[in-house]
Order: C-alpha cells, then sequence, then structure tokens
C-alpha cells in the first residue's frame, strides 16, 4: 500500500481514530462513488485502529456475502497491510487471526448478511468493533444485530457503501443523522482515488448512465425514476444481420403473460437480437400449452446451431418440456434484478448489444420500462411488471451468457462497484 498516494479524504478515513478532534466518535461512515478507494482505506484503518487499541479480542468485517467479502477485501489485505501486520485466514471457519509481531493478536470473524435471516448468524458473539462493507446491500435487522454485539469498551462502528434510493433505511438513519449517532461522515468521489488514471476514470464514467451514473460515479442517494435504459434507435438497432456467430435464445415463459423469446447471435464482440417470438395469452384469449411454446421456439432457432436456451428460472415445467425433446442444451438463467439491469444498461451504452428492426416488442418495451418511482417498505428498486417481458429476457440472456463471453472486455471490469484503489 503507498500511504503516500492518499487524498485527505482516504486518509482522514484510515486515521480518524487516532486524531484529537475525531478519536471520541462512535463510528465512521464511508460513502459515495465507486472507485474512490472507500474500501481500502476503511478495511485497513479498521485493522490499524483494533490491532492498536485491543489484544486478544473478537471483531466482525461482514459483506453482503462471504464470497463478495472475500473478494472486494480479505483477498486483498495482506497487499494493503503487507509489512505492517501478518494475516492468516482460517477459511474453514470463516476468520482471520492478525497479530502485529509483538505479541498482540485479534480475531476476525467474517459474515455475511445477505438477507434477513442472516441476523442469526452473528448472535451471541461479543464484538470489540465491525466493519460493515457494502452495508446499504444487508437488511436492517442483520446491521442491527451487528452493531448490538459490540459491547467491549471503546469498540466503534466502520460503515462503506455506495449510495442507494433516498428512502433507504442506512440513508435515513445513519447517513442523515451522523451527528446524532456521533459518527465521523466521509462522502468520497472518484476524485479522492489519486492513484486512478484519468483514462480509467473516464472509462467508468461512460460505463454507466441514468440512476446508476448518478449513484455510482456522483455519489448521490437518489431515487429510480423514470425509463430505465437509455435507448437509442439510431444507434441500439440495426437492419443486419450477422453472416457468422454463436447463437442462443432467451426466454421469459408466460402462462396468461406474455410469453417472450429473443434469438441471439453473438459475433465480435457484440450480441445482436436477429428475430423473437411474443406471444401474450391474455391478449389473444387464447392460452398455449409448454408443447406449443416448445414448437414456436423451434421455428424461432430454424436450423441455426444453438449453444444453449437460457430460461426463466422460475418456468420449471417449461424447462422440462425443452429438456425431454433433447434438442436445445437448457440453462436457467441468472435472476439478480438490479444487478442485472445494471448489466444491461453498461452493454447498451458500450454498444455491445444491437436489436434488429424486425423485434418490434423488445423496441416497443425498451420505450416503455420504467422504474416505480414510489418506494416500498422494501426501500429496494423495483420496475414496474408492466411491459417486462422481451426486458426480463434480454436481461437473462445478458446475466447468464454475455456476463461470462465478454468478461474480458473493459466495460465489465468492477461493475460491481469494487472499490479498491
Amino acid at each position: 500500500m503507498i500511504y503516500q498516494r492518499l487524498s485527505k479524504r482516504q486518509l482522514l478515513a484510515m486515521t480518524w481514530w487516532n486524531r484529537p478532534s475525531f478519536r471520541d466518535k462512535d463510528g465512521i461512515i464511508g460513502d459515495g462513488a465507486i472507485r474512490s478507494g472507500k474500501t481500502v482505506c476503511m478495511a485497513d484503518g479498521f485493522l490499524l485502529w483494533s490491532m492498536s487499541n485491543f489484544d486478544g479480542q473478537n471483531f466482525a468485517i461482514c459483506g453482503k456475502t462471504i464470497e463478495s467479502l472475500r473478494r472486494n477485501v480479505i483477498l486483498n489485505l495482506r497487499d494493503w497491510m503487507g509489512g505492517i501486520l501478518d494475516i492468516t485466514e482460517r477459511r474453514a471457519e470463516n476468520k482471520l487471526i492478525v497479530s502485529d509481531g509483538h505479541g498482540r493478536s485479534n480475531t476476525y470473524f467474517l459474515f455475511g448478511g445477505r438477507d434477513e435471516s442472516s441476523y442469526m448468524l452473528i448472535q451471541g458473539i461479543t464484538l470489540a468493533g465491525v466493519l460493515l462493507d457494502e452495508v446499504a446491500l444487508m437488511p436492517r435487522s442483520f446491521v442491527d444485530q451487528a452493531l448490538a454485539r459490540c459491547s467491549v469498551s471503546g469498540s466503534k462502528f466502520w460503515f462503506n457503501c455506495n449510495p442507494e434510493g433516498p428512502e433507504h433505511w442506512f440513508y435515513k438513519e445513519w447517513v442523515q443523522k451522523a451527528k446524532e449517532r456521533n459518527a465521523l461522515h466521509l462522502h468520497f468521489t472518484m476524485a479522492d482515488n489519486l492513484a486512478l488514471a484519468p483514462d480509467i476514470r473516464a472509462r467508468y464514467e461512460r460505463m454507466y448512465s441514468g440512476v446508476f451514473y448518478r449513484r455510482y460515479i456522483l455519489g448521490e442517494w437518489c431515487l429510480a425514476e423514470g425509463l430505465i435504459y437509455e435507448f437509442d434507435r439510431e444507434k441500439h438497432t440495426t437492419d443486419q444481420i450477422p453472416k457468422n456467430g454463436r447463437y442462443y435464445i432467451s426466454v421469459d415463459y408466460g402462462t396468461l403473460n406474455p410469453f417472450s423469446a429473443g434469438l441471439w447471435c453473438l459475433s465480435d464482440g457484440v450480441a445482436t437480437r436477429i428475430r423473437e417470438y411474443y406471444y401474450s395469452g391474455r391478449e389473444r384469449n387464447s392460452q398455449l400449452t409448454d408443447e406449443e411454446y416448445y414448437a414456436e421456439m423451434g421455428k424461432l432457432a430454424g436450423k441455426l446451431p444453438i449453444e444453449c436456451v437460457v430460461v426463466d428460472p422460475s418456468a420449471a415445467s417449461f424447462v422440462t418440456t425443452v429438456r425431454r425433446h433433447g434438442r436445445f442444451s437448457v440453462r436457467k438463467a441468472r435472476n439478480e434484478v438490479l444487478d442485472g439491469i445494471r448489466l444491461v444498461a453498461m452493454l447498451l451504452r458500450a454498444g455491445r448489444i444491437k436489436i434488429h428492426e424486425d423485434c418490434k416488442d423488445a423496441i416497443r418495451e425498451f420505450g416503455l420500462y420504467a422504474w416505480n418511482d414510489k418506494p416500498d417498505k422494501t426501500e429496494v428498486d423495483k420496475p414496474l411488471k408492466i411491459n417486462d417481458h422481451a426486458m426480463d429476457d434480454i436481461r437473462y440472456f445478458c446475466s447468464t451468457v454475455l456476463r461470462r463471453e465478454l468478461r474480458g472486455i473493459p466495460e465489465l471490469r468492477g461493475m460491481k462497484g469494487n472499490d479498491q484503489v
């Protein structure tokens, strides 16, 4: 870790606990843009603080999942803290043993706060401090339980996140009430990351649009509203069909709701939706069977060599039908809605998705697909559940096929908001 390359805000995030003006604070909140260096400064600062003030104590380092925590934080700690602390991971036990070479040692338990049931994982432990990475992605019950475990004298809370919506519980209860909570609030921008080259910063700024640009680049806690995708007919539609490539079909299954299927050709790093099938049983007052849908999908494929059919993971009966016929390989789609929407938006912006002008239902839905701008009690961004069937099958294709096939392209590097310097 090259500490002379830290901005003043990054250095404060790392050392606030040892400064007379802030050492009486109960915690720190670091929020703002991606790639601003929040994660590295908060993680390093957390270890330095805990190792300087405690010996033989337990701490918690929390992420949305253990996997994301290892990827974003744990795998890099030795590089960040090399020559300062000795870090041993006991992976089977989900914990770190950290020592300073002078007889002082502490234990750091790793936790994932994926859903409402996660709070039970952290019950019963006594902690001297907690670091919550990506805290805005965790349920409140888990965060509250983690904070409640910090009963050792001198314990402190460390929060790190990218912004979400303005109705999010963490924004309302911690960011807006930082002074009441006796917490230091630091808002980061990409300008804080002095190690980020100008061309790389510009690339990240080009990657996002709409609400994702405002949150991840500008660092705003803003409402998801209006159309979800910035779809430009001139830029994103085509009258050309690739002469060759790799072929896939993506399916959003519906009975009374529309059944949407798209035929894709992936060629030279660009995926073109060359034709589609779209059927609404409700509008036509006639519901088709799985066998009839399978026959239509066969017509859509024609004689092309389809590598796989990506299907709505809830469509168990249709998946069974496709497999029984034995012609197509089937994959259940990844269905993380917000991650998938962000990926589709990035690929559109990068020109990696084209829609043939004959795919009229996909083009129509791009112009109608909108956010629900009335947040509910879950405080999670949600699209309106209308005009979303072609949008869903496109998202399935991007999340399940393109995420893997195009993972080496610059536009997809760091797309999860990994804030490492």
